[in-house]
């Protein structure tokens, strides 16, 4: 968790080489307000800028209406588009030519970024959860299935 053990969103801009050039947060779990600050992060590492990617620790897996219009505005000011991200519990998320794409190997800032989102385990807890939640629906099956039986 983060400091004081509260969940808040997280920006990083991302270098080349995965190099995290420049980060902040907020104070909200579903939000991270505008920042002057951040816009002129923004402005000053455009030439080196690769990735803008920020958390939403409480979900979801997905861009929300803010991000949308926030990255038209940014690939307008900027001259292009950096690849924008978002990294949540069950995952990470880049919008690639367009498109969204799941990202399955993770870059190794993706951990840290979660960690001081105040995301609990990140990707691999939400993937142990639901595999453990596989099996137990399978053995609730298997048992319903015996008593049937029987």
């Amino acid at each position: 968790m983060t400091k004081g053990n509260r969940m808040r969103e997280v920006c990083y801009l991302v270098g080349t080489a995965g190099r995290v050039l420049w980060s902040d947060a907020g104070t909200s779990p579903a939000a991270l307000p505008d920042s002057r600050a951040r816009w002129e992060a923004i402005w000053d590492l455009r030439a080196e800028l690769v990735e803008i990617a920020h958390s939403h620790p409480v979900g979801p897996l997905g861009f929300s209406h803010e991000d949308e219009t926030t990255m038209v505005a940014l690939a307008a000011a900027l001259g292009r588009a950096p690849r924008f991200s978002v990294v949540a519990p069950a995952g990470m998320l880049a919008r690639i030519d367009g498109g969204d794409v799941r990202v399955v190997d993770e870059p190794p800032w993706a951990a840290d970024l979660r960690r001081e989102s105040g995301m609990a385990g990140g990707q691999m807890a939400a993937a142990m959860e639901s595999e453990e939640n596989e099996k137990e629906n399978e053995n609730e099956e298997s048992e319903e299935r015996e008593e049937d039986e029987s």
